[in-house]
């Protein structure tokens, strides 16, 4: 477990759903108090909404590595590809190790939307889900991201 993976997997156990779980998990990274980050991650989780669309554990990695990361001019076209890089990079790390960056898919449902309510955490959901092993993975892999950035920058 990395430093931020076993916080990410205890967020999402307590209730948060899987972007707001990574994205909390690293606010001593990105320096939101807890209700601000809480808000700004609430919208990804369940692939955007319950859409099912890309992973809410990957979105809210995502969202950590544009606040460090994304911080190039607009006109700066060469700094917008090579950030475009790393999140492809991280993506496809992400990818292969939980098999998609699509939540219908990591889930084994069919492609679409699911109703807007979400599940309560309960121990049963939890084992049959594979989220706290996205969360985990996701933070994890973001931990060496940043390390490996720091190591760059040294």
């Amino acid at each position: 477990m990395s430093r931020h993976s076993e916080l990410a997997k205890q967020n999402f156990i307590n209730g948060m759903n899987c972007a707001q779980s990574v994205f909390c998990a690293f606010a001593d990274v990105h320096g939101f108090d807890a209700d601000t980050a809480y808000r700004i991650s609430s919208s990804f989780g369940g692939g955007i909404g319950r859409l099912r669309e890309v992973c809410g554990a990957l979105s809210g990695a995502l969202m950590v590595m544009g606040l460090l990361e994304g911080g190039y001019p607009v006109s700066d076209g060469a700094a917008k590809a090579a950030h475009y890089k790393k999140i492809q990079v991280f993506a496809s790390a992400y990818e292969k190790e939980i098999g998609s960056i699509k939540c219908w898919k990591i889930l084994g449902l069919e492609e679409g939307p699911s109703e807007p309510v979400p599940e309560a955490h309960t121990p049963e959901y939890l084992a049959k889900r594979p989220c706290v092993r996205c969360v985990e993975a996701a933070a994890r892999l973001l931990d060496a991201f940043i390390d490996e950035q720091q190591k760059q920058h040294n």
